[in-house]
């Protein structure tokens, strides 16, 4: 990788602006969905073999209200490259999500993406496309979750992050969570709540 200039990220208001203006100047919604990867449908395309299709739920797994807010703050700790990703339109509405990972700092123009250096964030607006939003529990309890190839939307915020930064303040490591886990047992085992 090549030496990272120094960069300053802005306020949320500001990037969402920049944004915005990004989706407008594309002709795209500028109203935007915010999704986590709990929101994210993966299913083989019947038309396309050997593809998959992309959709996405909010009914069954809700983003939390404010849930864009937290992504960007803890996105914005990291010294990784963090990305405005555009999904599609549903409803009249640009169906967004933030990734950060140093997997996005090649990525320019030719990809799709918008560089702001500056901030160290990307924005990629997509096309004009519709994207499907599942409404069928059963459709969504058969998605697939595992042995698909690495996708930009693979490094995305998971709703465990968001609940833990919300309760903690930050992301658990795998040790806090076994030991969460063993806490919440041996209270349970002695009859106590809490």
């Amino acid at each position: 990788m090549s030496n990272i200039s120094k960069f300053a990220r802005p306020a949320l208001s500001e990037a969402l602006n920049a944004w915005k203006t990004v989706l407008a100047e594309q002709h795209l919604p500028t109203e935007s969905v915010w999704l986590l990867d709990e929101n994210l449908y993966f299913e083989r395309d019947s038309r396309n073999k050997g593809r998959l299709k992309t959709g996405f739920q909010i009914q069954f797994t809700p983003p939390p209200p404010g849930a864009e807010r937290i992504t960007y703050d803890f996105f914005c700790e990291t010294g990784a490259r963090l990305v405005f990703y555009r999904l599609g339109s549903s409803g009249g509405k640009s169906i967004c999500m933030m990734l950060c990972d140093d997997w996005f700092e090649s990525k320019d123009r030719s990809g799709g993406f918008i560089r702001r250096d500056d901030w160290r964030m990307s924005f990629r607006p997509g096309g004009a496309g519709e994207i499907e939003e599942i409404t069928d529990e059963q459709r969504w309890k058969n998605r697939i979750l595992r042995d698909r190839p690495l996708h930009d939307l693979d490094f995305c915020m998971t709703m465990r992050d968001l609940h833990e930064i919300m309760a903690h303040g930050y992301a658990l490591s795998p040790y806090e969570r076994y030991a969460l886990k063993f806490l919440h047992s041996w209270r349970k085992l002695l009859g106590q709540t809490g």
